[in-house]
């Protein structure tokens, strides 16, 4: 999501545009090509790379004015699991940002020889396959830049799509056109929804899910409420009281504890994954920015995190993943950290106005946290030492004062497709029909909510790292609706799988993936006068292998 200036600005201007205009009368401006992609992610850029390369025309229409999501939005730590798996335009990425680093001058704050070189599973420079996995926001920024460049793509920013009834017109199943919250309209012969959040899919009329499946759904085991199941750590391990006073219930919950009572586990709710930044701090001590104390700061509401401390707690650190040039991504890590638990279930559905409280109240939330880590009696003497020497970078985000631009949607809606990705696909044990890419990091759901147990103390629910048997097919079927709701739509980031299973499926490679391949089947049924979901797989997979893209072990 873009900043709240941007959201107000546009909405601003539909105000103005609302009352002083009569409805007949009101101007706006007609845009046409092929292929319409609605977002600003990394899935679509590359989307649109990858039809102007098959020679249709392509308009991005992106509410963000950043492109690249999360790409470039402060995960510079890359999810990838098994890296032999990425291919096409996605490992075109990530062989740019080698190139990029490959030059001296991109190393601004440390020296080469000094950067240790982590990455997830692999070192972060591959120099045997000229791949750089870990990378700086800006970055992964300006590739994406050049990709915009190069292919001379046009991109409209800072275009919101009108979610009322009048943003969208279909003729039976087909989208005929959407319209913008600035009254411009865009008409396509196919349709892309590569956001975060699903709108132009939701509003089309395509069926999704919100939420976690029981696991009766689909005969899962890891979907549905977990309790007591701890498999990343980041759960309370030690006995810490929910109360105000410990251990008095009459005393009332601290902040950031739910008074819901645990459901049963394997049963279904509407909760999802909880939400954060993804920070990028710097050490270097020219090119830091100490954490300002934050509107409406109350210490009180870390108190949880005070206990934890007090009960022995030492991880503060465990995921300060570096980066070049002396930054890092940082993630959340233990049981109260910088995911916002059960703040953001109403995210996925919300107005716009209320996605950006939410934004906002994700940021002040987080802020807090790192000025309390910062400034607080309660922090150990060894962390408040060390969360010193930690501040936003002088060199990112510098439009938005060091703060990311993207908040890490983990999941929103869920297509319910053609084909459902489930928890037995995503851990390789099927065959799934007609590939269009392949995924391998574990199944990873985030904690969805923060509860009182039995006994009286306090712990997080809905934390799941199960890892896959081996990389694994991701079906066509999974990106495209089923063809009665809509007949020339692709969505190849909020795409049709079970909770659990999109816990794997959910990392930025493979959405470029999946970007990728939506983008050559919609190409390939303009060229063959067929709807998306009757496009014959013979004719889509040797596209998409020409193109370099891993469909199968």
């Amino acid at each position: 999501m873009t900043t709240l200036n941007s959201f107000f600005t546009a909405f601003l201007g539909l105000v103005l545009l609302t009352s002083n205009t009569p409805p007949a009368h009101r101007p706006t401006a007609v845009r046409r090509a092929d292929v319409i992609i609605y977002g600003g992610t990394s899935a679509a850029v590359i989307a649109a790379v990858q039809v102007k390369k098959m020679g249709k025309s392509v308009l991005v229409v992106s509410p963000d004015k950043h492109l690249g999501g999360l790409s470039s939005g402060g995960l510079g730590f890359t999810d990838t699991g098994d890296k032999s798996v990425i291919g096409g335009l996605a490992r075109n990425f990530y062989q740019r940002l080698y190139d990029h680093y490959q030059n001296d001058k991109s190393w601004n704050w440390q020296k080469r020889s000094e950067y240790g070189n982590k990455g997830q599973g692999t070192p972060a420079i591959d120099g045997a396959a000229r791949t750089m996995w870990i990378f700086e926001p800006h970055a992964a920024e300006r590739v994406f830049e050049e990709y915009v460049r190069e292919n001379k793509l046009t991109i409209y920013r800072d275009e919101w799509l009108d979610r009322t009834a009048r943003g969208i017109q279909k003729k039976g199943s087909s989208i005929q056109s959407f319209r913008t919250l600035s009254g411009a309209i865009y008409e396509g012969r196919m349709f892309i929804d590569a956001t975060y959040e699903g709108d132009l899919m939701a509003l089309a009329g395509v069926k999704y899910h919100v939420g976690r499946e029981a696991n009766s759904v689909y005969g899962e085991t890891w979907n549905g409420v977990q309790p007591e199941v701890f498999q990343h750590g980041h759960h309370f391990k030690t006995n810490v009281s929910p109360y105000v006073v410990p251990g008095d219930p009459k005393s009332g919950l601290l902040p950031e504890v739910s008074a819901e009572p645990i459901a049963a586990k394997g049963s279904g709710d509407t909760k999802i994954q909880a939400y954060c930044f993804r920070m990028c701090l710097s050490n270097h001590p020219d090119n830091r920015v100490p954490f300002p104390k934050p509107a409406g700061y109350d210490p009180k509401r870390y108190e949880l995190l005070a206990r934890v401390y007090a009960n022995g707690w030492t991880e503060t650190f465990n995921k300060y993943d570096p980066i070049p040039n002396r930054k890092t991504d940082t993630n959340n890590h233990g049981p109260f950290s910088t995911d916002y638990i059960g703040k953001n279930y109403d995210y996925p559905e919300a107005s716009y106005e209320r996605r950006q409280a939410i934004i906002k109240d994700h940021e002040l939330y987080q802020k807090g946290l790192m000025y309390f880590l910062q400034n607080d009696p309660r922090v150990p003497a060894d962390v408040h030492e060390k969360m010193q020497q930690w501040g936003l970078p002088k060199d990112e985000f510098t439009d938005n004062g060091g703060w990311p631009h993207q908040l890490y949607i983990r999941e929103a809606r869920r297509m319910i497709g053609e084909f459902v990705m489930k928890e037995a696909d995503a851990l390789g044990k099927t065959n799934v029909p007609n590939s269009v890419g392949m995924g391998s990091y574990s199944l990873d759901a985030h904690n969805a909510q923060r509860y009182v147990k039995a006994d009286g103390f306090v712990q997080d629910e809905g934390d799941i790292g199960v890892h896959p048997d081996k990389p694994y097919s991701i079906a066509y079927g999974s990106i495209v609706p089923k063809e009665a709701e809509c007949n020339n739509l692709l969505v190849p980031v909020c795409m049709s799988a079970s909770h659990i299973a999109y816990g794997s499926i959910r990392m930025e490679p493979v959405f470029m993936i999946l970007g990728q391949s939506a983008a050559t089947a919609a190409v390939l049924a303009i060229n063959n006068k067929v709807s998306p979901q009757r496009l014959p797989y013979a004719t889509l997979r040797p596209v998409l292998e020409k193109d370099g893209q891993k469909l199968t072990l």
